[in-house]
């Protein structure tokens, strides 16, 4: 067992027992009782519902994550990943084709094996806890959609970055910097209105008491907007929320029916001052820029150990090739990439605290604060999570945390 194959397995199994470690403590740390500061503002009822649909899905969730792991493990220990790569050699020579093939196949049989589980929580989980409206038609044609567009997307993507790197070597990482960049833009400007309608339907909010209300509270925030749409978010769950998409004259603001359904107008409009805090205080371009910085640096790090040889002899492979440099790096780069999500969650809680405040200063702070309780309610949401939990995993404050603040 050689020192690359040995960190693997350490960093594999520490990363495993430390979130399953995270994982137990926030079950346990449900507490019976509604918190004191909502004992007149949050429905009991819901509150007790919460607390078993949290202990059902949580116990599920780590039952899902200690299989996920041993599949994981067991694939390093017996050599899967070594038999895949030699097989998919027996297909093809090319090193583009052979990485296709090898994430291609992995990524399929791990989304097939994931199914069940998918199905338990759908259909069984969130029935039980009133929250589904998946049909099993939906569930199907959401699967297929979803290969299709990594057929169509993922694959060639993967395509072009194996070929620029057997074209440029090492320097490939600059080109493919500059490609996912340019992705990445064009899917934030582009993702409502070509990725969005193959899974649900948006239609422009209609005239009425709702659209006027939301294009006066824009112009109070010197906010220009006229794109306002409803999701049809009930075609799948229950669960409420609204986001802000795109820029310039593509941006919008997208309200699920759900939302519009269960809360009164000064709550969607708090929701919505919300949204457009974000927008005024640029935490979407600023978080686009540190995502693609933070980008450059995983590419430009991966580069200084693609193809090296003793990457290869860690999976027991003869010559060195992008596939298996890309699979090796990724568990051996995973504690810095715990540390950068660690970052951009602590960044994201202080841009929800400063977005709630935009919200607050339209004269909308209790609307915002009845808002988030309802959403809590509807969402069956943890009001007590671990603050170990919260800070590893959360990117938004919890509930008690956010009313406390924004009073």
């Amino acid at each position: 067992m050689n020192t690359i194959f040995l960190l693997i397995i350490i960093l594999l199994s520490a990363g495993f027992l430390f979130d399953l470690v995270l994982d137990t403590i926030n079950l346990a740390h449900i507490q019976p009782d509604l918190p004191e500061i909502l004992k007149d503002k949050y429905d009991s009822v819901a509150y007790g519902k919460s607390q078993s649909y949290l202990k059902e899905h949580g116990r599920f969730g780590i039952l899902v994550s200690v299989l996920s792991f041993a599949a994981v493990f067991t694939m390093f220990l017996a050599g899967g990943f070594t038999w895949l790569n030699t097989f998919v050699y027996t297909l093809t020579h090319s090193p583009i084709w052979a990485a296709l093939l090898f994430f291609g196949i992995l990524g399929l049989l791990a989304d097939l094996a994931g199914i069940p589980f998918e199905l338990h929580s759908t259909f069984v989980i969130e029935e039980k806890f009133g929250f589904n409206k998946t049909t099993p038609k939906t569930f199907i044609t959401d699967k297929l959609k979803s290969w299709l567009l990594a057929l169509i997307i993922g694959l060639p993507l993967l395509a072009l970055i194996t070929w620029l790197y057997t074209l440029t070597g090492k320097w490939f990482w600059l080109l493919t910097w500059a490609i996912i960049s340019i992705f990445s833009l064009l899917m934030s400007f582009f993702y409502s209105t070509l990725i969005v309608p193959l899974f649900n339907k948006q239609v422009p909010l209609e005239a009425g008491e709702l659209r006027s209300s939301i294009e006066k509270m824009c112009k109070n925030a010197g906010f220009q907007l006229s794109r306002i749409y409803i999701i049809n978010g009930s075609k799948r769950s229950t669960k409420a929320n609204a986001y802000f998409a795109g820029f310039g004259s593509k941006r919008r603001i997208v309200l699920y029916d759900t939302l519009v359904n269960d809360m009164t107008i000064p709550q969607i409009l708090a929701v919505l001052a919300h949204e457009i805090g974000h927008y005024k205080k640029k935490h979407i371009i600023g978080t686009m820029i540190l995502s693609i910085a933070q980008s450059g640096i995983l590419l430009f790090l991966f580069s200084l150990v693609v193809g090296n040889p003793a990457l290869a002899k860690a999976l027991n492979i003869g010559e060195p090739n992008f596939h298996i440099s890309i699979l090796v790096f990724g568990i051996l780069y995973s504690p810095i990439s715990m540390i950068t999500g660690l970052f951009f969650n602590y960044l994201s809680r202080r841009f929800e605290y400063q977005a709630d405040a935009f919200a607050g200063k339209l004269l909308l702070k209790k609307e915002l604060g009845d808002a988030l309780i309802n959403l809590s309610e509807k969402n069956l949401s943890n009001l007590t999570p671990h603050p170990a939990y919260v800070f590893t995993h959360y990117s938004h404050p919890p509930l008690i945390q956010r009313l406390q603040k924004l009073n």
